[in-house]
């Protein structure tokens, strides 16, 4: 199993609240508060959508962690450049095979509900997103925490329908390893190649309030 799990966009300037309502209102939808990554050095504010997927605005803290953490150096770079997309990660059943072809282990990852409860899981691709932004990134979520996934935090009623990316399909598919399903499924994805930096350009979403794109 491959599936587009949650697009990624980092805070501008303004920081986490005023760039998760600024999203919100656009879209018409509500968020939630996810909470502090700390392995990370990051915090997010979720916004559930259908498929089991969801868009998650994210802000880097001022806390070591983020000055050692991949994922920390991205969302800080992303938002020094002034916020935005960046990146796209895809859920798999098995890091295994992605971490023989990168050579490398996945790290573990944790996010802590304010009742206590805590979604763990492992991930791997961080440096390749940093390299090259129109890959994704890849996840594996801890079993028995189906039911924490952050698209089931509020009742979803907006979703993904497509990504506009700069980059190239093999590119992205040699990244996956090859996989025979699309992980994006039912998302249509546009693929540009224009003459500048890699990544995910725009994400549109079906809202109450119509489609949008972001």
């Amino acid at each position: 199993m491959m599936r587009l799990d949650h697009v990624t966009y980092a805070c501008g300037p303004d920081g986490l609240a005023a760039t998760a309502a600024r999203i919100g209102a656009a879209l018409g939808l509500e968020s939630v508060k996810g909470g502090v990554h700390p392995r990370f050095g990051t915090r997010n504010v979720i916004f559930p959508l259908k498929n089991d997927q969801y868009l998650e605005v994210v802000e880097v803290l001022n806390h070591p962690a983020s000055d050692k953490a991949p994922f920390g150096q991205a969302v800080r770079a992303r938002s020094e450049l002034g916020g935005g997309w960046m990146g796209w990660c895809v859920a798999v059943d098995d890091l295994a095979p992605a971490e023989e072809r990168l050579g490398r282990g996945s790290v573990p990852g944790n996010r802590k509900f304010p009742d206590g409860q805590e979604l763990t899981w492992r991930q791997i691709g961080i440096n390749g997103l940093i390299a090259d932004p129109q890959v994704p990134y890849l996840l594996r979520w801890d079993d028995g925490t189906t039911e924490l996934h952050p698209s089931k935090a509020l009742d979803p009623v907006g979703k993904i329908s497509s990504i506009s990316i700069a980059g190239s399909s093999d590119r992205v598919s040699d990244w996956l390893g090859q996989p025979e399903e699309d992980p994006l499924g039912e998302v249509v994805v546009d693929w540009q190649a224009p003459n500048g930096t890699p990544g995910i350009l725009s994400v549109t979403f079906e809202t109450p309030k119509g489609s949008i794109t972001l």
